[in-house]
């Protein structure tokens, strides 16, 4: 029953998305022609070229909202994972769409504003659709609507955090019945959920039929039963699922993947390991790093000029950083400091009114300014707009065996800017902190965090108190 209400719904959804996706199209054909002109003017192709387009574009759209996990089951995934996937289907959609109507089927006369218009009214109307359903079947199940009853096998570490996340979120809809564990005593309570027996209890529990779901809580001493009750619980034909308890050595953003019949568990989810992520990433870093260099040009010639008449030495500063997958590579930066050996240079952090940097060098540094030469690392493809910032080889030997998941922020290209350093933790802060931002980032990744942390960027991020 629950499988057959899940199909229904999202044949609901794809519905929805098709109106959506059709109306949005009319409505900036509208915009375009009706409110921002007087209508189509001599030369315009006729609107019914136009509503043709619908027939590939809305199908389309609608399988690369299955490709970006827009169709996934809604009572627990995080809204702006569902927003963030709308967006990249749309990113695709409409590069996919100019590409081949402009540059393979040299259809010129479609108007580009159209296209632009529709790329955002789209992107609106669809999440507002998501966020409207979201509050209905919310509210929905926070008054006792649509809920769905569960048993837990198993008190555990795990147990007790699945029933903290489901109070916490009436709005998913869950009721926990109870626990089964053959080591705490019946009628012990955790937050008003009560352990009901023992786990062989289950066998009378699940004939009456009256569960949605069973989750296998069990904890790790207990491991050696989870064959036999999954097998039980399968036999009874209950949707089953298994909670591990061991979120102390394994990331929350695992993953398991299909080794021809054999399930294997990443310790780590680092969307920058798929193909489509990381080519549409090096898209955006190559026209990001192509706009910021045309932008900042003059602010760079300036700067080049102050460098060269601030002391002696050479304008570019280049060090040696360690990037993706370990391997180093020469950063480039206005130089900041009086040029020095490289044996002292590399041992010392930079220190508050450090001796060694020059007049033009702390304005440059404390605005961040000094860091612009980084885009042409991007457009080389050492680094990337967003990502963890690099170090040091010294450093990275020196962390590496002081903070047991340093290494970790090398899985992904170093960035310009980064998660941590929007959030404060630059120059002379906390690394274990920054590590732990860093990490963040790299198991949540998607196109709408790197443009949140661009933004943030702008208005938080380059002017910063620790930039000594």
């Amino acid at each position: 029953m629950i499988k057959d209400n899940q199909k229904i719904f999202n044949r609901l959804l794809v519905v929805i998305d098709s109106l959506m996706t059709g109306f949005s199209f009319v409505l900036a054909y509208y915009i375009k022609f009706y409110v921002f002109e007087d209508g189509p003017g001599l030369g315009v192709l006729p609107v019914t070229d136009y509503m043709r387009l619908l027939l590939f574009i809305i199908p389309g759209y609608i399988l690369l909202y299955y490709y970006c996990s827009v169709y996934t089951p809604k009572r627990t995934v995080r809204r702006r994972n569902e927003l963030a996937g709308i967006i990249q289907a749309n990113f695709i959609g409409i590069a996919a769409l100019v590409i081949f109507m402009y540059v393979v089927l040299k259809e010129i006369d479609f108007s580009r504003s159209v296209m632009v218009l529709f790329f955002f009214i789209n992107i609106v109307l669809t999440s507002a659709s998501r966020v409207f359903l979201r509050g209905f079947l919310g509210s929905m199940r926070s008054h006792g609507y649509n809920l769905k009853h569960m048993l837990l096998v198993g008190y555990s570490r795990a147990a007790e955090e699945y029933i903290n996340r489901i109070q916490e979120n009436p709005q998913w809809g869950y009721v926990i019945c109870g626990i089964l564990d053959d080591h705490i005593p019946a009628g012990t309570m955790y937050k008003g959920v009560k352990v009901l027996g023992s786990i062989g209890n289950l066998e009378y529990i699940l004939p009456e039929n009256k569960l949605d779901e069973i989750g296998i809580t069990l904890s790790l001493r207990d491991y050696y039963k989870l064959e036999e009750l999954v097998e039980t619980c399968e036999k009874s034909g209950v949707h089953t699922k298994f909670i591990p308890d061991y979120n102390s050595m394994i990331s929350t953003s695992t993953y398991t993947e299909d080794l021809m019949g054999l399930p294997v568990i990443n310790i780590r989810y680092v969307p920058l390991t798929n193909t489509g992520n990381i080519l549409l990433k090096r898209i955006v870093d190559v026209v990001g790093a192509l706009c910021g260099i045309i932008i900042t040009s003059p602010i760079m010639l300036v700067t080049a000029l102050l460098v060269r008449l601030s002391s002696p030495g050479p304008i570019i500063f280049k060090q040696e950083r360690i990037g993706l997958h370990n391997r180093p590579f020469n950063m480039y930066k206005f130089r900041s400091m009086e040029v020095q050996a490289p044996s002292s240079e590399a041992k010392a952090w930079t220190v508050k009114n450090d001796p060694r940097v020059t007049g033009i060098g702390k304005f440059i540094r404390k605005t961040s300014i000094d860091e612009l030469p980084q885009l042409f690392n991007i457009l080389k493809g050492d680094m990337s707009l967003v990502g963890p910032r690099p170090e040091r080889p010294l450093f990275v030997n020196k962390f590496k065996e002081q903070i047991p998941r340093y290494m970790i922020k090398h899985q992904v290209r170093p960035g310009l800017t980064g998660w941590a350093q929007v959030n404060g933790f630059r120059g002379d802060t906390s690394i274990t902190k920054r590590v732990d931002y860093d990490i963040y980032y790299i198991e949540n990744w998607t196109l709408w965090f790197d443009i949140k942390i661009i933004l943030k960027t702008f208005f938080t991020g380059f002017v910063n108190k620790n930039a000594y």
